[in-house]
């Protein structure tokens, strides 16, 4: 079941300066390749109580600040966020023979930021949000469709991105990676890992001063 990997390299020597521009460069690439959801990514957290969790996000936004993603706060992974504000998230992009591997520092997007983004959801979706106690135990499927059909009553579709209002218990978090890895399978096993590495608590993606750059064995 092993794939061979030829179909790219990466060298230091054609790496872009910066962890933002070089994602963006191949988050570009995996658009145009026509991955399926290219934005998917896998959210890996831990709790207090140190138990790994992960799961499949995707990711709404990315700048010099670092990975934007939204969920329920209440959620698994929202209160694991609360009480261990740190994530790793790896984006497949197993056509491409590619992985993003981000390591970072977690904190909560502001409201403004959040209600601007939920306001952009289709209304079904902002409906679902506060339909769906995100990882609570429900008798069945028929508890949440009776519950989402109460709420679109409550809620009706006026057509306006202000007829659902944002939920108090959903909200978005940024990772501010302190490292972000570019992964490109190459044949033999003699994959190419250059690791863009933080410098200081306040560093940007898009500040070259701010990284250092280490290859790592494959």
């Amino acid at each position: 079941m092993r794939e061979p990997y030829e179909s790219g390299r990466l060298l230091e020597a054609e790496l872009a300066a910066t962890p933002l521009e070089q994602f963006a460069r191949w988050f570009a690439d995996a658009v145009a390749a026509e991955l399926t959801e290219p934005n998917a990514m896998i959210l890996a957290t831990s709790g207090a109580d140190g138990v790994p969790s992960a799961r499949s996000v995707l990711l709404k936004s990315v700048d010099a600040r670092g990975f934007i993603f939204y969920t329920n706060l209440q959620s698994r992974k929202g209160r694991a966020l609360a009480d261990n504000p740190k994530a790793s998230v790896v984006f497949p992009w197993y056509p491409l023979s590619r992985q993003v591997i981000v390591i970072g520092d977690v904190e909560s997007v502001s409201r403004d930021e959040a209600r601007a983004y939920f306001s952009s959801r289709p209304y079904a979706s902002r409906l679902g949000a506060w339909a769906s106690a995100q990882s609570t135990v429900i008798a069945s499927r028929d508890v949440l469709k009776a519950r989402y059909a109460e709420l679109a009553s409550v809620f009706p579709d006026t057509g306006s991105p202000d007829d659902v209002p944002l939920p108090d218990a959903w909200g978005g978090f940024l990772i501010r990676p302190v490292s972000v890895e570019f992964w490109q399978g190459r044949p033999s096993r003699l994959h190419d890992r250059l690791r863009f590495s933080r410098v200081s608590t306040d560093s940007m993606m898009d500040d070259a001063a701010a990284w250092t750059l280490e290859r790592l064995s494959p």
